[in-house]
């Protein structure tokens, strides 16, 4: 297996303070991988560490195989942690030309970039009026338009709107669907983390709590929660891919595709639907379970 990012039992300590303490942990090369935790679980830490901005105190971190910071893994990278800041005297296309030049890639294509996290029609304002939304977009610009093969995002969608979300998170996976780009995302939203990636890791008080494809920590693929009378007329129907959820619902193990027909089968076998929705894998739970009671107090 091809690893993007690996960390070996590394340990931070900041004075008194442990960020990471025995971390290991094992990415792999393509998709999109998720980091969770709140906050002081040692993510920022982690990521800092693998693109060589702050040394570990013992332990090791690799890109690609290569020792953290070496200029020709960073090369392969983009990234961008935490609240980007830039020059508020220059214009958002300035900003990304001033970048290009300092890494190299002076024949980047800026324009598309912009246009491509939505900044088009801001391109030539000063970015000391952007948003916060709008300094995530332009900082998510500055991650990709080097064509990298890894991009590190902390809480890329940290202060958009729900709209812009949903279309920044269609971005991430078509950048690791269709242009094969390995994408780690650390966020607080646990419900864009279930919606974007495909393996997930907990921190917990600088440890790897838990990790795993998204549907494994989750308890499986969405079910069907229908509300209906008779609920045992309805378990009958089902059979094997049913389950009671409660007095008055049953939870259905069939695919979306399968849906329609299950419903009129019900209905001939004279059961009374009031109700029918698809119930996520709830990885809330996942992700509080996994916790440490300190954490725990804090995420919550």
């Amino acid at each position: 297996m091809n690893l993007a990012l690996e960390a070996e039992n590394l340990v931070k300590t900041y004075g008194a303070v442990r960020a990471l303490d025995g971390l290991s942990l094992s990415i792999p090369a393509g998709g999109v991988f998720g980091v969770l935790g709140p906050n002081g679980a040692g993510k920022s830490t982690l990521f800092r560490i693998a693109l060589g901005l702050v040394r570990p105190t013992s332990g090791a971190a690799r890109l690609f195989g290569a020792p953290a910071g070496q200029t020709s893994s960073l090369r392969r990278v983009g990234a961008m942690i935490e609240t980007p800041r830039y020059p508020p005297y220059l214009t958002a296309r300035d900003t990304l030309k001033m970048l290009a030049l300092e890494s190299g890639a002076a024949g980047a294509d800026i324009e598309y970039w912009i246009e491509r996290v939505g900044l088009g029609g801001a391109a030539d304002r000063k970015t000391g009026g952007f948003s916060v939304g709008m300094k995530q977009r332009l900082g998510l610009a500055a991650a990709f338009f080097t064509r990298p093969e890894l991009v590190i995002l902390d809480e890329p969608t940290s202060g958009m709107d729900p709209a812009g979300i949903q279309e920044i998170r269609a971005l991430i996976r078509d950048l690791a669907d269709k242009e094969g780009v390995t994408i780690i995302l650390a966020s607080h939203q646990l419900d864009e983390v279930r919606r974007v990636c495909d393996r997930v890791a907990i921190l917990s008080k600088g440890k790897l709590a838990a990790e795993g494809d998204v549907e494994s920590l989750t308890g499986g693929r969405p079910r069907l929660r229908l509300t209906v009378t008779p609920v045992e007329a309805a378990l009958t129907v089902l059979g094997a891919k049913g389950e009671p959820d409660g007095p008055h619902a049953v939870l259905a193990d069939v695919l979306r595709a399968e849906t329609p027909a299950l419903i009129r089968a019900l209905v001939e076998a004279g059961v009374e639907i009031t109700e029918a929705r698809w119930r996520e894998g709830d990885l809330e739970s996942a992700y509080l379970g996994a916790l440490e009671p300190k954490d725990l107090a804090d995420a919550r």
